[in-house]
């Protein structure tokens, strides 16, 4: 009995014993620090998420901050200009288009400054930095993009853009923006050209004296790895300084400069080779007989149709310049070649028709000649024929028509021994018709021309990229 009796004290200790030991733990549920050598000291817990709103009351109160001043130069002195370094990373580029001669561009954007109104106390280092979303609390440099088009910025499913205030008083401004920009393009070479497309950023409002931007050291300009263009390729991109001077003053000023190489393999198979396809087409024509008039006139102007189609629609996706493109030369040529060989026809049936009246001459001179000289002989008589039977030691010919022995033999000296024929010769002398004759030297003389035109184009045009390459 006295055994039961005692539960209760033994239940006292264990309880007493639970208790000790939950006290001893670092943290409590309280919101008391019992670490170190406080454990028998309830500390309260730092709420550093309400620190940070006190220190932002504190910084940016009206009291105690003006965003519509500048901050204070190097060394905190207020007659040296403020310094913001600027640096991006390019998420995509879009499209470049020619016609407009613009392309757009996606890109987190970021600026550091150094304001030494914004210093606070970090904790110990609890308080790496503080996190705004509203620009409008502290003060921005007023950069915009010179050679901006359309720029929108970027609100799903928040706006991206964060303000970091770090304890030193540095600021970082990031924002992700989609920029339209201009870009002015020299199509000499076109589609074997390069072209350099500007990103420029400027101040607006202060001058030198007071705003400053420059790049940030090491990476400046950052490019994404799977950045993927459709007929261009990124190859390099250079960043460089361009301050402006106008009649109020001299602003700031910074460019990238993105070296786009343009496709080749894209306008090959879509343009080159389907004109060199169309122009041996029109070739065809050359071994077509002569006759077949309806054939060869709608080959040549179905190939020269084609062809001037072709060509504006190359012309609709470019815009119009002044000076002359390389696919207008080669276009050019090609429709020279194809309306060539239709007026080549042309010749051919001109000669043709020529051939034939001359042979018909020919038959009828052969005609008259022949009648004339039997009425000749007719009209003569028995006078003739007795005054050549007389003279037993004359030939049966007339009086006028004969010749003598030593004048035959003169002649025949005087004729000059015949020249062997050339090769050249000799092979156009199988065909006898002027017609014939034009079609075979166009088959031979065409394709040599075209030739000699694709080894002057591409060993010009392409020298001249390597030139601008090196440049």
């Amino acid at each position: 009995m006295a055994n039961f009796k005692e539960w209760p004290s033994f239940l006292m200790v264990f309880l007493f014993a639970h208790f000790a030991q939950y006290c001893c733990n670092r943290i409590d549920d309280d919101g008391c620090d019992y670490s170190g050598n406080s454990k028998h000291r309830c500390i309260p817990k730092v709420n550093y998420r309400h620190k940070e709103k006190e220190v932002l009351d504190q910084i940016l109160g009206p009291g105690s901050y003006d965003a519509r001043i500048r901050p204070s130069g190097v060394n905190g002195t207020g007659d040296s200009p403020c310094i913001v370094f600027v640096n991006m990373l390019v998420r995509s580029i879009s499209r470049i288009d020619d016609y407009k001669m613009e392309y757009s561009v996606q890109l987190t954007f970021r600026e550091q400054w150094m304001d030494e109104r914004l210093k606070f106390n970090d904790y110990n280092g609890k308080m790496k930095y503080l996190t705004l979303t509203e620009a409008s609390r502290v003060w921005m440099p007023d950069l915009f993009f010179s050679n901006e088009k359309e720029g929108h910025f970027h609100n799903i499913i928040m706006p991206n853009v964060y303000i970091r205030i770090f304890p030193n008083g540095l600021v970082l401004y990031s924002i992700r923006i989609s920029l339209t920009l201009s870009c002015p393009m020299n199509l000499k070479l076109y589609p074997l050209d390069r072209q350099t497309c500007s990103l420029r950023m400027v101040s607006y409002g202060w001058t030198t004296d007071d705003l400053v931007f420059l790049w940030k050291e090491g990476d400046p300009v950052q490019v994404v790895k799977n950045l993927h263009l459709p007929r261009f390729t990124l190859e390099k991109f250079l960043t460089d300084y361009c301050n402006s001077k106008t009649n109020t003053g001299e602003y700031s000023c910074l460019k990238v400069d993105l070296l786009f190489k343009r496709e080749f393999s894209y306008y090959l198979i879509q343009i080159y080779i389907p004109c060199c396809m169309l122009v041996i087409v029109s070739w065809v024509s050359f071994w077509l007989d002569q006759s077949a008039v309806p054939a060869r006139v709608s080959l040549g102007v179905t190939t020269l149709l084609t062809m001037a189609t072709q060509t504006s629609g190359i012309n609709a996706s470019l815009p119009p310049v002044s000076y002359t493109k390389a696919i207008d030369v080669w276009t050019g040529v090609c429709l020279t070649f194809v309306f060539g060989a239709l007026l080549e026809f042309a010749l051919v049936n001109y000669a043709s028709r020529s051939d034939t009246h001359r042979d018909d001459m020919s038959k009828k001179c052969d005609l008259e000649r022949t009648a004339s000289m039997d009425v000749g002989d007719y009209e003569d008589g028995p006078n003739s024929f007795n005054m050549v039977r007389s003279n037993s030691t004359k030939p049966l010919m007339r009086p006028e028509l004969m010749m003598s022995r030593d004048k035959m033999s003169q002649i025949i000296h005087q004729t000059p021994p015949l020249e062997k024929n050339s090769c050249w010769k000799s092979w156009m002398s199988k065909f006898p018709t002027r017609s014939k004759r034009i079609d075979v030297i166009s088959r031979i003389l065409f394709p040599m021309v075209f030739a000699m035109f694709n080894m002057s184009y591409w060993s010009t045009y392409l020298f001249r990229e390597g030139v601008d390459e090196d440049k």
